[in-house]
């Protein structure tokens, strides 16, 4: 393979990359192209993190400080619409979220950093698989911070709406936690001419999906954030029949360890207690979630303001806390470091059929990322 030289040549790259989309923790060609770029630059390469994570790492001079740098690869089950020369060659797979652009992104300043050797101390480039599904906790599991030790760890998205090219960044609390409940209300099945000789599981679901909007307004501080989404209900097959079982699916957001504990809470004493009281019974099932991004206040504006620096003022801003979830939250209750953001400029929304991760971003968010990385392991730079 020759090697990609010109910002042309990365653009390139990221067309290949968008054409042949990998889901989580299926991402062998991604991860064998990206290990393949960054031994040939002259990185250390270390692969199967996470199944087919790769790590490189990249030393220069007498310093003792690391840096981490971390792209997400996976792409999404959904079925490509933007018509691209480029576009998803695998049916029923797209990178609908601009991980294809994250990773190439990422390549361009890993080739950047092994030519200039501007810095002093070690950098580590770190491709995840799986964001989508929580990649980060098994790259984690599989000792990414125990093998490649990192001072501070950073992360950036792309975010339609935002103007191409310019950076936002938020201190704190920066993206929700997500947790998916699953609630089965059992009843007992009947003729819908008979109701009376059944128990209506749909009846009880319905009066449930309203009951649990009541968290929000009347369980929680109205200065705290949750959301509560019913976004699947599941029950029966005919129009006549009452079924045994209806099946429903929610997703909850927070801020807060606390808020996120007291809305899962709630949801189970309602599901139960709203059963009971149509004769039904529910069983509640939380499986694992992400945690919420909070952004070290420290390092995220040293970020910002490296940002000023290399783009000025009026290219740098902030952004509200955003609902959305991000695993990225994992490896910042481990290690202290920020998130970021990079405008797509007017593009279509994350996750939707027609979205297109914006070419032009990638030079200037590589040069962001030497930028960072050239400025934390400075000589210059205190700690």
């Amino acid at each position: 393979m020759s090697l990609p030289q010109t910002i042309d040549d990365f653009v390139a790259l990221r067309h290949r990359l968008h054409a042949a989309p990998e889901l989580g923790q299926q991402e062998a060609m991604t991860s064998a192209l990206v290990a393949e770029l960054l031994s040939a630059w002259g990185y250390e390469v270390a692969t199967g993190l996470g199944v087919t994570g790769v790590v490189g790492t990249l030393r220069n001079g007498p310093g003792e400080k690391a840096i981490g740098l971390r792209a997400d690869m996976d792409a999404l089950p959904i079925a490509e619409a933007t018509g691209a020369d480029y576009a998803s060659k695998n049916p029923g797979v797209m990178h609908a979220c601009g991980h294809d652009g994250h990773t190439t992104i990422l390549l361009r300043a890993a080739k950047a950093l092994a030519e200039r050797r501007n810095f002093s101390g070690t950098v580590r480039v770190i491709f995840q698989p799986a964001e989508e599904t929580g990649g980060a906790v098994q790259m984690i599991e599989d000792g990414l911070f125990d093998r490649f030790p990192v001072d501070a760890i950073f992360g950036l998205h792309n975010w339609p709406g935002v103007p191409a090219g310019e950076l936002r960044f938020i201190s704190g609390p920066a993206m929700a936690s997500v947790d998916l409940v699953i609630i089965t209300i059992k009843g007992k099945g009947g003729h819908g001419a008979l109701p009376h000789e059944a128990v209506d599981p749909i009846l009880a679901a319905s009066s449930l999906v309203m009951a649990l909007q009541s968290i929000v307004s009347r369980n929680i501080d109205p200065l705290e954030t949750a959301v509560i989404t019913v976004g699947m209900i599941h029950g029966g097959t005919m129009p006549n029949v009452i079924p045994d079982s209806v099946e429903l699916q929610i997703t909850t957001r927070a801020f807060s360890d606390a808020v996120r504990d007291r809305v899962r809470e709630r949801i189970k004493v309602l599901a139960e207690g709203q059963a009971a009281s149509y004769g039904a019974m529910a069983e509640v099932f939380h499986p694992p979630g992400f945690p919420a991004l909070h952004n070290d206040a420290e390092e995220t504006e040293f970020a910002r303001q490296v940002a000023v620096r290399h783009f000025g003022e009026d290219k740098v801003g902030t952004l509200k806390p955003l609902l959305v979830s991000e695993d990225f939250a994992f490896m910042l209750e481990k290690q202290r470091g920020s998130y970021l953001f990079v405008g797509n400029g007017p593009s279509a929304d994350l996750h939707s059929p027609r979205y297109d991760f914006n070419d032009a971003i990638i030079e200037p968010a590589a040069r962001y990322w030497v930028a960072l990385a050239e400025e934390f392991l400075s000589a210059n730079r205190p700690g």
